[in-house]
């Protein structure tokens, strides 16, 4: 039984293996025909003609996802955390919208079925875990998380005393009839958006907005630079798709023999 369990875990949590590669790519083809499907049932000319095959080919990556859900928690050591964990959620609710629509039947239900047939597009989320480039940007966000908070509580703050600024320089009829409002243009025009909802008529109200678009180019480029400095510390070649049968944590180095986070030995059978 541990071998057998051992050889499901490395076919669905791994990649190394010509069985892992297999499984994923698999898993990814069904993962992009499902969103095609989803797309496909909301232009209500394609649908009203291959709604039953639309129908029946739903039914089936639905029942693939079921499989694949009930064999990760069996190939685990501890169920508990894959059910509870992000991914886990993410494959969990990738799979009811379909079993949930049985339970709304009639008319009345139509809003809710089709807000359920819109969670399947959050099956996308699982593609991220068969992409190791997701995790490096993932580890160079969380390493860098505190500098971009920085930076960020730094705009909000630009964007509350220029938004003021401008509430105090323009009149009503310019668009600016609360700094709530000043503040939301500020935020617009500081991100390079620029609806053009509102806009200073004043001179002096251009010149500020002037100071605040040229400072909206260096602002875009700081996060970038920020996370990419990140990046450049991390050696992917050092780090393989082993994943903890015990805990489930990922990103180990390629001659690791026990977990770097719980101390359990990685592939290995008792």
């Amino acid at each position: 039984m541990k071998k057998w369990k051992h050889r499901l875990h490395e076919i669905i949590y791994e990649a190394d293996t010509p069985a892992g590669k297999l499984f994923d790519v698999i898993l990814l083809i069904t993962i992009l025909l499902s969103l095609v499907f989803v797309a496909l049932e909301s232009v209500s000319s394609i649908d009203s003609i291959y709604h039953d095959y639309l129908d029946i080919a739903e039914w089936i990556i639905t029942i693939l996802f079921t499989i694949e859900y009930i064999l990760r928690i069996i190939s685990v050591t501890r169920p508990h955390k894959y059910i509870f964990s992000f991914y886990g959620i993410v494959d969990l609710l990738s799979t009811l919208p379909k079993y949930l629509s049985l339970l709304f039947i009639g008319t009345h239900s139509l809003v809710a079925i089709k807000a359920l047939r819109l969670l399947r597009v959050f099956r996308i989320l699982k593609l991220t875990k068969y992409v190791s480039e997701y995790n490096m940007l993932l580890l160079a966000l969380r390493k860098s998380r505190t500098k971009i908070f920085v930076f960020i509580f730094g705009v909000i703050v630009l964007c509350i005393i220029f938004g003021t600024l401008m509430y105090l320089i323009e009149d009503d009829s310019s668009g600016f009839t609360s700094i709530p409002r000043s503040i939301y243009w500020c935020i617009v025009t500081l991100t390079t958006v620029g609806y053009g909802d509102i806009a200073p008529q004043t001179p002096i109200g251009q010149l500020v907005a002037s100071v605040i678009m040229i400072l909206g180019y260096g602002i875009i480029a700081v996060p970038t630079g920020i996370v990419t400095a990140e990046m450049t510390k991390q050696n992917p070649i050092d780090q393989n798709t082993q994943v903890c049968p015990h805990c489930l944590t990922h990103s180990h180095k390629e001659a690791a023999i026990y977990c770097h986070s719980c101390g359990k030995p990685l592939n290995h059978v008792n």
